[in-house]
């Protein structure tokens, strides 16, 4: 009777979740390593198998490998920016000042909107309000778009990557802080423990697990972006914001080389799931508990 009921509970329960695994993201992810395989265009029915003929086209492009070592620069630059200063503002937002919980929401409204919709407020800030400070104030920095220059243009991505990722790792780290065990806290200051001691041998220690997630999260979201890439800059000035993502896009639908887009697709996910990984191996690895 037992094993009957295990099964209907598991058919119930897990196989519709399991069902929906499957279909979302394993059969695409098989289909889409097949058609690395093939000469497929995105539109016509017939797909020739060519081997690791896309592969090789991979390897000739340089465009690919510079809009993976700009999207290597923009992940380092997003993910130290955003962890060390959503770190910092969530300590300061569970030392019980004033009005604490509105600022946490405050932090974290940004996240709540979408990449798209985000590049193109930003867009307008930089396009419009910055210029129009620039002119009335004579400050160079904003007397000319930061979208129309390649080294600002770069700059004004990770700015509102930044402001948009923050406000969700904020609230992570809070969750972690607001966990620590008062007792631990205490004894360290008895102990002698204060500053920048207590900070490296108590805190971050025991808030590794917080981090564990916080640079995985920040890792995959930045290795991966489109959306606000597409909206601000859409890769321009001449192609000097173009992330991989976006290139593995204009790839496949624009150039119709679907083949060789998905070829780059997957040697991005490879990228990011290595990279992903030993992160967390690492960082799992010193965690501890109180």
């Amino acid at each position: 009777m037992k094993s009957k009921s295990g099964g209907k509970d598991f058919c119930v329960f897990a196989l519709p979740g399991l069902f929906c695994f499957l279909a979302v993201l394993i059969v695409p992810f098989l289909y889409g390593v097949y058609l690395t395989l093939t000469d497929w265009n995105g539109v016509s029915q017939e797909k020739n198998f060519v081997g690791l003929t896309n592969f090789g086209a991979v390897m000739k492009d340089s465009q690919f490998w510079h809009s993976l070592l700009l999207t290597f620069q923009y992940v380092i630059l997003v993910v130290v920016i955003v962890n060390v200063l959503a770190f910092g503002i969530a300590w300061l937002l569970t030392r019980g000042i004033k009005g604490q919980n509105f600022f946490r929401a405050g932090f974290f409204t940004p996240n709540l909107i979408g990449g798209i919709v985000l590049g193109y407020i930003w867009q307008f800030v930089f396009s419009r309000v910055f210029v129009s400070i620039g002119e009335s104030t004579g400050w160079s920095l904003f007397e000319v778009s930061w979208l129309s220059d390649p080294g600002k243009a770069f700059a004004a991505l990770v700015l509102v990557s930044v402001w948009q990722l923050s406000g969700y790792m904020i609230l992570i780290y809070v969750a972690g802080f607001m966990g620590l065990s008062e007792d631990v806290m205490e004894a360290a200051s008895i102990d002698g423990a204060v500053g920048f001691i207590k900070l490296k041998n108590i805190i971050m220690p025991l808030m590794m697990s917080s981090i564990t997630i916080c640079l995985f999260l920040t890792l995959s979201r930045a290795f991966m972006v489109y959306d606000v890439n597409l909206s601000l800059t859409g890769g321009a000035p001449y192609g000097t914001t173009e992330m991989a993502a976006m290139h593995v896009y204009e790839k496949a639908f624009t150039s119709r080389k679907f083949g060789t887009g998905q070829a780059e697709a997957l040697i991005l996910f490879v990228i990011t799931a290595c990279i992903s990984g030993v992160q967390v191996y690492l960082t799992k690895k010193k965690e501890v508990e109180a």
